[in-house]
């Protein structure tokens, strides 16, 4: 896989943005075939096609998308819009979301944040987006440092490491159903700091009642949303950077606990370092570091010659 290379589908509006970006002197325009502009800078060349398709490639491509097209082009593409499509992505509300669901180590982090509509005029400033949109840890590690400012007291976020995850899943055998436990109490902690908070979204994830029944008296009182690319909301997508933010500083603790560089995701490369983790600590160890419910258990276990029986209870 070529990881110089990146393409992207731009709007109308998005494409125009970036043709008077590219007009700077500071790109040597190029003959491309097809293109509407094509340019170049050291170790990258950026074509828009008229298809709306944009290529960046090269050595400094991902410098280039994550300093200059997501913090440029990208997020002024939705501004104005989102709020005639949903009017209430500007009044009062919090928005939930989580970080490391699909991650073999490390937490499961939920974060709420609380928005309004000149809070929400701040994170568009600051270029707040999904997280999952920001292709450099470093640029969601600073952004989530700036929308702390932001909200100040205004969010919260509840981290279940592996320790209590894993003894939680034993227990309830539901992913969703844990996921609904953080949901609530994200919401419930949020609620101590904003009482008046009239709403709360998330991304949906399974039956909304599996959230509120999770809730408790000052939850129960709020107006819960749920609904697909949540994420497009200013508060959801605060929440999603603190989340993730708050995943990647649990990793880089492990990792300093562990002495090795804890990976993302459930990769092959995820694997070997289990493997290599347990084979040094025992299977005991996943218990503190990952979410042994996930398949990768039995395969880590079975290389280093254990098994699932050799695992002790989640206490």
């Amino acid at each position: 896989m070529n990881t110089n290379s990146f393409t992207f589908k731009l709007s109308e509006e998005q494409q125009r943005e970036l043709r008077q970006l590219l007009a700077s002197p500071k790109y040597l325009p190029t003959s491309v075939p097809h293109t509407q502009i094509a340019v170049s800078i050291p170790d990258c060349r950026i074509n828009l096609y008229h298809s709306g398709k944009l290529l960046v490639q090269g050595k400094a491509a991902q410098e280039w998308i994550t300093f200059t097209l997501e913090t440029e082009i990208l997020p002024e593409a939705r501004l104005g819009y989102e709020d005639l499509q949903d009017p209430e992505a500007i009044q009062p509300h919090m928005g939930i979301d989580e970080s490391g669901k699909g991650d073999f180590f490390g937490p499961l982090v939920i974060a709420s944040a609380y928005v309004d509509e000149g809070l929400v005029e701040k994170l568009r400033e600051l270029g707040v987006r999904d997280s999952k949109k920001i292709s450099s840890d470093n640029v969601a590690l600073n952004m989530a440092r700036e929308i702390r400012k932001i909200l100040g007291d205004r969010c919260a976020m509840v981290t279940i490491g592996p320790r209590s995850y894993n003894r939680m899943y034993a227990k309830i055998r539901n992913v969703n159903k844990l996921l609904a436990w953080g949901h609530a109490r994200a919401i419930e902690n949020l609620l101590e700091k904003v009482p008046d908070c009239p709403r709360a979204l998330s991304d949906k994830f399974g039956p909304t009642h599996q959230i509120e029944r999770a809730l408790m008296d000052k939850g129960k009182k709020i107006k819960l949303d749920q609904r697909t690319k949540a994420e497009s909301d200013p508060a959801v997508a605060a929440a999603s950077i603190l989340a993730r933010a708050g995943f990647l500083y649990a990793l880089k603790t492990m990792g300093k606990k562990y002495g090795f560089e804890v990976p993302k995701g459930a990769s092959e490369k995820v694997r070997r370092e289990a493997e290599k983790l347990v084979a040094y600590k025992g299977p005991g160890v996943l218990l503190d570091t990952a979410k042994c419910h996930f398949q990768t258990t039995d395969k880590v276990l079975a290389e280093v010659g254990y098994s699932r029986k050799d695992l002790p209870p989640p206490t």
